[in-house]
């Protein structure tokens, strides 16, 4: 693989991070231009995301006073 291949591919992959499928699809196609073939043009990439789960506190109801 030469230094453009590889510089390339390093966009490519940083493009994928930020969600960028426009660009993404831009390299796609610079990488078929000149010849290359791999399975990084044909595969997705699915990215999970967290829910945290959030405490919340709830405040006791006020007792009465009593008289006397």
């Amino acid at each position: 693989m030469n230094n453009y291949v590889a510089a390339l591919l390093l966009e490519r992959e940083g493009y994928l991070r930020r969600g960028r499928q426009d660009r993404v699809a831009m390299i796609d196609q610079a990488l078929r231009d000149i010849g290359f073939e791999h399975d990084y043009l044909t595969t997705t990439v699915e990215t999970a995301s967290v829910q945290p789960n959030v405490e919340t506190t709830t405040r006791k109801k006020p007792t009465p006073r009593k008289k006397g």
